[in-house]
């Protein structure tokens, strides 16, 4: 299972956001959460899901927006599950915590942590290998310009490059050129990768928990 716990930036000196990611996340994503997102914690907002591509999406746009610390956690969650995210426990969110703690003092402020009980030798590398990947991937988002993103978001919605350059009335040379500015195809190719050593991640908890 993974686990988001975000806080919210200068919480104390700036308009309270948890409540309108808390809707946002839900409304977009409620098909994909093991529980709806949840306000923790005054200014924090946590996600769970079994999901890696979900995480991962989640993550992303918290990043992008650049208002919160952003921590994943990969580990086992206690059963039955309660009807609210906030009153769920299990190692899973013991890791998001320390992985949120950690993201504050990161550069990209972001971090993933997996539940380290047990095998901790197997556990750790994997989600540094995540940890490595998605800092690379933050660092490449954070350098694009606002007509990057205006054509990644377009490209979200069209199938093809040449129809989003008609939807923003540009021309295919032009819209080639921002999409390599952007880096976009870059970015493509790395979701499915990152995707997969997150499913990795939990999949080797998972076993290990069983072993034990």
């Amino acid at each position: 299972m993974f686990v988001i716990s975000a806080d919210q930036k200068s919480s104390r000196s700036t308009q309270d956001l948890v409540g309108h990611w808390r809707q946002k996340l839900n409304e977009q994503y409620s098909s994909r959460l093991t529980l709806p997102a949840d306000r923790n914690a005054g200014d924090e907002i946590q996600v769970l899901t079994d999901d890696a591509a979900t995480v991962l999406a989640i993550a992303l746009e918290l990043s992008r927006s650049g208002s919160w610390s952003v921590g994943v956690g990969i580990g086992d969650v206690r059963r039955p599950l309660p009807t609210e995210t906030r009153e769920a426990s299990g190692p899973a969110f013991n890791a998001a915590r320390d992985a949120v703690t950690a993201a504050k003092k990161s550069p990209t402020r972001f971090a993933v942590r997996a539940d380290a009980a047990g095998d901790v030798a197997r556990d750790w590398p994997n989600a540094r290998d995540v940890q490595a990947v998605i800092d690379l991937l933050l660092e490449i988002r954070k350098k694009r310009s606002e007509q990057g993103w205006e054509l990644h978001d377009i490209l979200q919605d069209t199938d093809t490059q040449a129809q989003a350059a008609s939807a923003l009335g540009i021309s295919a040379a032009a819209a080639s050129a921002r999409a390599s500015a952007a880096a976009l195809k870059i970015e493509r190719q790395a979701l499915p990768t990152i995707v997969r050593l997150l499913e990795n991640v939990d999949r080797i908890v998972s076993d290990t928990k069983e072993r034990s």
